[in-house]
């Protein structure tokens, strides 16, 4: 029958950007997708419509990113219109199927695209991202057991961030953690996202999405580093973010970079006023050879290296299986006596539980 939900849900897909601009006016669209902040019209970018059909699902159908919520465009009738009968969402549906289809005006001329993976893409994401406060990055991050989250204005949170598997496949969207890769002036020139599942936090993959490469950066990233603080006489570079913010946890008053890899790591700039410089290695070949190489860079240069081993593969291993007061007590023995006083932080002093 002509008339079924089903054949509704297939002609209003037929239809579904003049669907979205009429029942998600405060959205907009970006690319194959129309964007808006969820499917009761509220602005933002959370959810996000298929407007034409692909291998990864039809037009018309949707995704919520913030919540998980999905559905079709008949769900999009019901919910922007408030109906609670759905013979009301069916007269609605058949209205809006007969009358025409209105002629869209010229999209307002926007800024020239940035060249993909270049630093100005990587700054536009990251302006276009917010806060991580309250959102699923935050979420991630304490799964991760790193909850004293001060001075990590360089870590944002973007609901629908590309990704594309490979050359021959669709663009999808996930959310992702998003963090800016600054020079030692702090600009941006680059950007590491890190793609979220929003479904939960499955343990083989502590809440990365369940895609093949949940990590990926972009910009002029040699020699730079995402950081925590600025560094004065005295800082720590390691690898990985999480690796660095799990010091921060015992050491937050105590400028830190992640390099985000081995190579960049050891090649990673020093700042002109550094007299001091802790080396947080990953236990791998890849960290042995990047902390050595650094210990010679920072000879070279007059600065003293000390390095900071992980009882497990990475601090953050250590944060997670040893506990707070564990890794505290195993990097406290490591530092120069005048820096524990400086920089390592007790629960009382710091007021957290």
């Amino acid at each position: 029958m002509s008339g079924t939900p089903h054949d509704l849900a297939r002609r209003l897909a037929s239809q579904a950007e003049a669907v979205c601009r009429r029942y998600l006016s405060n959205g907009r669209r970006a690319g194959r997708f129309w964007l808006v902040g969820d499917v009761r019209n509220t602005p933002g970018r959370s959810m996000f419509v298929r407007l034409t059909a692909s291998a990864k699902g039809g037009a018309g159908k949707w995704t919520d990113a913030a919540t998980g919520e999905h559905g079709d465009l008949l769900d999009v009738i019901r919910e922007a219109s408030g109906f609670t009968a759905f013979k009301d969402v069916i007269a609605e549906a058949r209205a809006f199927l007969r009358s025409p289809t209105p002629d869209y005006e010229p999209a307002p001329r926007q800024a020239s695209p940035a060249p993909n993976g270049s630093p100005e893409a990587a700054r536009r994401l990251f302006a276009m991202s917010k806060p991580i406060s309250g959102t699923l990055a935050e979420a991630y991050l304490r799964n991760r057991g790193i909850r004293d989250l001060r001075g990590t204005g360089s870590l944002r949170f973007h609901p629908c961030c590309y990704y594309l598997p490979d050359e021959a496949s669709e663009t999808e969207i996930w959310p992702a953690l998003i963090a800016a890769v600054t020079d030692l002036d702090g600009r941006i020139v680059g950007v590491q996202r890190t793609w979220l599942d929003p479904e939960g936090f499955d343990v083989r993959r502590l809440g990365k999405a369940p895609i093949e490469t949940p990590r990926r950066a972009m910009g002029d990233l040699l020699s730079h580093a995402v950081r925590f603080g600025s560094a004065d006489d005295v800082m720590a570079a390691g690898e990985g973010i999480e690796t660095m913010l799990s010091l921060r946890c015992v050491l937050p008053h105590l400028p830190m970079a992640a390099a985000l890899s081995a190579a960049h790591f050891a090649a990673i700039r020093f700042p002109k006023t550094l007299r001091r410089l802790y080396i947080a290695r990953d236990d791998d070949d890849a960290g042995n050879v990047a902390a050595a190489t650094l210990i010679g860079r920072a000879a070279d240069a007059g600065i003293e290296a000390i390095v900071l081993s992980p009882t497990s593969g990475d601090f953050n291993e250590d944060l997670r299986w040893l506990g707070l007061d564990n890794l505290r007590a195993a990097v406290r023995v490591q530092m120069a006596p005048q820096d524990v006083a400086r920089f390592v932080e007790y629960r009382a002093q710091a007021g957290l539980p």
